[in-house]
């Protein structure tokens, strides 16, 4: 195996092609590396100014579309058009008609009437106002003397689009914009209002502003026109509904390409949003894709954050309802509902996502677009962290690549939630059992207390003016910090509500908890607390402490609806659908249980592939395989957990007793045996007792277990015969049994322990003749 390359990592590359330390890919040199397409801002949590910081770099397999610095998708590159894909032969005029606008006139012009085709020219029939939707340039006139105009374009739904040639710069092509209807007072406002927001802003995903020229024709008053960059691409629109789409991508689109789109068009709108302005008309005849980037592209709809009385300029099918809009304006969040119908349309297109990223997919595009603007994300770079780790989530499904991170909104945890599957066996286990006879392997999910304690626990709010505080109260003393809560003004937080319902469940004091979850919503409000995830959590947590298992699973799914990149509510709900699992299995309801277990193993999975460091979701997928007599997928799983984990000897020790287990009835395989005899050995045994001692209770397991269910003709030549195992007859193992068991006798605690010991070496003892 080489070295790891990356800097600071003394690990080696296995096989797989990532690093069994760091588990990153090996680092690509600077030289090879493509930089790519810029990211959008990262996400910062809910109720959350401030924001994390930037994905860590990471690097994809080869052959499935790299990555780039910042874990975005590097797109395909589209080709520059010909010219003649863009002009349009004859410049229609637009469809639907355009209000006069002279005067405040509200008028539609320019539709046909009495089954007539639309006039191009013409009056107003309410005021007399001439109109005219020709396009005013003509190819080959000029404009301020070295712009020489080449043909109309699509462009937006108010201004005819021309392509010109820069006569000064060869080979350069601009594009200017100018009003269809010169008349429309409110279209010339929103034109200023483009050229300010254009002039204002630097954002390398949104078209950039080149100058602003006045051009007269003839009989006409002068028309100003936008000379912006030509972003010689195809806009989203055009090139997902065209023919060679396939082409381009190499296949359909994918999901990762579609959520990359989305968090590089969120990054250009956090850009804008952060300077007071709000886009309003997100679409994806808006976006180019050009080359192997993208621009944002028609800012004429754009207004000022609060702006309450200029005209509203919007297309209804992205758009939020037009009763909501009337009731309370346009706001950050109806710019990301735009954001989220746009997406939900290119995903139409895209080949079927594996595992869970089609609902984590969905979950974020309802929440953009709930039909209660409180329920949506709140900024731009909220929702665009939650794409980027739906992304992750993708690829890791779809392509088998490790993508790990830190999260931005839960703390840590190492509990590997094993429920004693990788635990070396107590005296307990033979001395307790009422029958003496041999269990079968149990694959059972951990106690639900054991895991509502073993979850991740929310990240404090750094906004919160108690969020500093937190880290220096006593964890085990709840009492002394809520008769603080009373004195000092600056603890009565949610923050500090929260940290105190925590603390009680910690102490076993149900009822404090709940006192102090309700204190947090009091602190909330009531508006905000209904949608504030941490409240849900809380809650799921609390309903988990005492086996409510349906309760705790609402309140996860709710979380997951709320956050649906993050992992953490993903190894909760997996877990709940477990349970549920089990209990359809105690109602010897196959049907269901299969479609709990399914469930169950869909989260786990999701939370697994992305990242070998949860192991508590290793383990729950190993059950998973063993509830259906997988023993072979299991270890398989188990197998993947890296050697820098503190559960790697957890999940080796789980191998061995899997392969020697007694099964739903069904005995361990000769492979299986084989397979067992090779890891033990290679077992580090240290429980906080001798090495000694956790192996012979390790290697009684196993023997007691293959002798019980010793074949009446015997394993065959193949049995894996050595010190573990003895010579392969009957009698050899049952020798080795029985001193097995008289060395745990030596370990027992008490003389009813050791006695009982020495019964089952009796037991076992073959019969000798004299």
């Amino acid at each position: 195996m080489k070295p790891c390359n990356r800097p600071g990592c003394a690990g080696r590359v296995m096989a797989t092609g990532y690093c069994d330390t760091c588990g990153h890919r090996a680092a690509t040199p600077a030289a090879e590396r493509d930089p790519g397409p810029r990211p959008a801002t990262s996400g910062a949590p809910v109720r959350s100014r401030r924001e994390p910081p930037a994905p860590v770099p990471v690097h994809a397999v080869a052959g499935t579309g790299d990555l780039d610095q910042h874990g975005l998708v590097v797109l395909p590159e589209v080709p520059v058009p010909e010219l003649d894909e863009l002009l349009e032969e004859e410049a229609a005029p637009p469809s639907g008609g355009r209000r006069c606008g002279y005067k405040g006139c509200t008028m539609t012009v320019g539709v046909g009437y009495g089954g007539q085709p639309p006039r191009a020219t013409g009056r107003c029939p309410r005021c007399g106002t001439p109109y005219s939707f020709l396009p005013e340039l003509i190819p080959g006139r000029k404009v301020m003397d070295h712009y020489r105009i080449l043909g109309c374009i699509p462009g937006g739904g108010l201004s005819w689009v021309y392509l010109a040639a820069d006569t000064r710069a060869q080979g350069m092509h601009v594009v200017l914009k100018g009003l269809i209807n010169v008349h429309d007072a409110q279209a010339r406002r929103n034109a200023v209002e483009e050229q300010r927001s254009l002039t204002e802003l630097h954002h390398p995903d949104i078209v950039r502003l080149i100058t602003y020229a006045e051009h007269q024709v003839p009989d006409r008053s002068p028309t100003g026109y936008l000379v912006m960059d030509y972003i010689a691409g195809r806009s989203l629109q055009r090139l997902f509904d065209s023919d060679d789409v396939t082409r381009l991508f190499k296949g359909r689109p994918r999901l990762d390409h579609v959520l990359t789109y989305g968090c590089k068009i969120l990054g250009a709108l956090q850009y804008m949003h952060e300077r007071g302005l709000l886009y309003c008309d997100m679409k994806p005849a808006n976006v180019i894709h050009f080359g192997r980037e993208i621009k944002v592209v028609d800012l004429g709809a754009v207004r000022a954050i609060g702006d309450r009385t200029s005209a509203y300029v919007y297309t209804d099918v992205y758009a939020p309802p037009q009763a909501e809009i009337d009731r309370r304006g346009w706001h950050v969040d109806s710019d990301l509902y735009t954001v989220g119908v746009t997406l939900e349309a290119l995903a139409r297109g895209t080949e079927p996502a594996p595992g869970l990223s089609p609902d984590s997919f969905r979950l974020i595009t309802e929440r953009a677009t709930h039909r209660d603007p409180l329920a949506r994300f709140r900024s731009a770079a909220e929702m665009s962290r939650q794409l980027w780790e739906a992304l992750r989530e993708f690829r890791s499904l779809q392509f088998g690549e490790q993508l790990p991170e830190s999260s931005t909104r839960f703390s840590p945890t190492d509990a590997a939630l094993d429920a004693g599957l990788g635990a070396i066996p107590s005296l307990g286990h033979w001395t307790n059992r009422p029958d003496g006879t041999p269990r079968e392997l149990s694959f059972s999910a951990p106690a639900a207390a054991e895991v509502a304690g073993a979850l991740p626990q929310p990240v404090p709010d750094p906004d919160d003016r108690a969020a500093l505080l937190l880290d220096t109260f006593p964890p085990d003393a709840p009492d002394r910090v809520a008769e603080q809560w009373r004195r000092e003004s600056r603890l009565g937080t949610a923050e500090t509500a929260l940290w105190l319902c925590r603390a009680y469940l910690r102490a076993g004091r149900q009822d404090e908890a709940e006192t102090w979850l309700a204190e947090a919503e009091t602190q909330l409000g009531e508006q905000d607390a209904r949608y504030d995830w941490r409240i849900a959590w809380h809650r799921g947590v609390l309903h988990l402490s005492s086996s409510d298992v349906d309760g705790a699973d609402r309140c996860f799914d709710a979380v997951f609806q709320a956050l649906p990149g993050e992992y953490v509510p993903k190894l909760a709900l997996g877990y709940c659908a477990e349970r549920h699992a089990e209990a359809w299995a105690d109602r010897d309801d196959e049907l269901h249980r299969q479609a709990r277990t399914t469930r169950a193993m869909t989260f786990y999975e999701a939370v697994w592939k992305r990242d070998f460091a949860h192991t508590a979701a290793a383990f729950g997928l190993a059950r998973g395989h063993l509830a259906s007599g997988e023993r072979d997928k299991a270890v398989a799983v188990l197998d993947d957990v890296p050697s820098t984990s503190r559960h790697y000897d957890r999940a080796r020790i789980a191998a061995v007793r899997i392969r020697t287990g007694t099964l739903l009835g069904r005995p361990p395989s000769v492979p299986d045996l084989r397979d067992a005899a090779r890891r033990l050995p290679l077992l580090r045994l240290d429980g906080g007792e001798s090495d000694g001692a956790s192996r012979d209770r390790l290697v009684a397991e196993v023997r007691e277990n293959v002798l019980d269910r010793w074949p009446r003709q015997g394993w065959g030549p193949e049995f894996p015969a050595g010190t573990l195992l003895g010579s392969g007859t009957r009698q050899a193992l049952a020798e080795l049994l029985e001193q097995s068991f008289r060395q745990l006798a030596g370990q027992a605690h008490t003389a009813d322990e050791h006695g009982r010991l020495l019964d089952l070496a009796n037991t076992v003892r073959p019969m000798t003749r004299f």
